[in-house]
């Protein structure tokens, strides 16, 4: 197998022009990576904007009071360590947070001009994001499940970051792939990303084919036959 990229800037750019979130999960089916997406409700807050890039993941916890005199230094904090994850992101990072209720806004508008400026690929959050506006003028790649402004402070904290999180039974390592687009999120496992993006590179090509086919009058029966995709 020849492998078409060299390092990340090679690999993201190749996944953008040539991939979508169906093909990478057809193929990771075949690979018994069977619980690879992300819950349905997120979603991008544009429909054309594509995320993809290395997972930072961040762990969310509700809370009851803004500083926990009482408590470890994490809860004494008014956000937690959410300052320290957002500027302790690399570059093609995706700041992927879970964790929390979803009653209030885990990204925002600052948060992404931070982001942007230390090189992140996006935000997927198991949540809603707020400065929806300001988010989609400065065109950061940013999914979640919608819109609503109420603030964490009072809220939630993150507690962890860098640490293994679950999305109703998916798991994030730090490191693994996101891509996201309109159809929905789906996580590469680090282990199997060659493997993965080399079969989703041949799939989407042959798609092309299948489609050419089906335009020029084939029957999909005769189609599948043939090509062995659909």
């Amino acid at each position: 197998m020849v492998k078409h990229w060299q390092h990340d800037d090679e690999l993201f750019d190749l996944m953008k022009r040539e991939l979508f979130s169906a093909v990478i999960g057809d193929v990771m089916d075949k690979l018994n990576l069977r619980r690879q997406f992300l819950p349905a409700n997120i979603q991008p807050i544009r429909s054309d904007m594509v995320v993809v890039g290395r997972a930072m993941p961040v762990l969310e916890a509700d809370i009851f009071e803004i500083e926990s005199p009482n408590g470890n230094e994490v809860m004494k904090r008014p956000f937690g360590l959410m300052l320290e994850a957002l500027d302790d992101l690399k570059q093609h990072e995706v700041y992927v947070c879970s964790g929390a209720s979803p009653t209030f806004a885990l990204w925002g508008e600052l948060m992404s001009t931070r982001a942007i400026r230390l090189g992140a690929a996006g935000a997927v959050v198991n949540g809603y994001i707020r400065d929806t506006e300001g988010i989609l003028k400065l065109n950061f790649p940013t999914f979640g499940w919608g819109s609503y402004a109420q603030d964490q402070a009072y809220r939630g904290k993150v507690i962890d970051f860098r640490t293994p999180i679950e999305m109703e039974g998916v798991r994030i390592e730090p490191g693994d792939i996101l891509f996201g687009d309109r159809d929905g999120v789906c996580v590469v496992p680090q282990a199997a990303e060659e493997s993965v993006v080399e079969a989703a590179l041949e799939k989407a090509r042959g798609e092309k084919l299948v489609r050419k086919a089906i335009e020029t009058g084939m029957s999909a029966c005769d189609a599948f036959k043939k090509f062995g995709i659909m």
